[in-house]
């Protein structure tokens, strides 16, 4: 019985640290430091993950430097990276290690070596 709560506790860790780096630029960074010791492949997927998603937001703020048209794809790219986030966030609440949609398999092959 001992090793079984000892493993849910386990897994309710890694769900923590994996919803944490959806929680802003910060808690990727935190994720991505206390993963670094363990190395816990759920948690260093939604971290791959949600660094893709960080990444496409920071690409779509250079966009929209450019005018007029930077201003549009930089508003629509928005809500695109909203529903990535939310997509993602969702996923590793239900302990799936499913990519986000449309650029989460880019993610995983970018961020292999991650």
């Amino acid at each position: 019985m001992k090793n079984q709560t000892s493993i849910d506790q386990t897994i309710t860790n890694e769900k923590n640290i994996a919803i944490i780096a959806y929680v802003t630029i910060i808690g990727l960074i935190i994720a991505f430091i206390i993963n670094s010791e363990k190395k816990n492949t759920f948690t260093s997927y939604h971290i791959k993950q949600s660094l893709g998603i960080a990444l496409t937001s920071l690409s779509l703020m250079v966009v929209g430097v450019i005018p007029l048209l930077g201003w549009l794809i930089s508003i629509l790219g928005c809500f695109f990276v909203a529903f990535l986030w939310v997509m993602g966030l969702i996923n590793a609440v239900n302990n799936k290690k499913q990519p986000v949609p449309v650029l989460g398999k880019k993610f995983e092959v970018w961020f292999k070596k991650l």
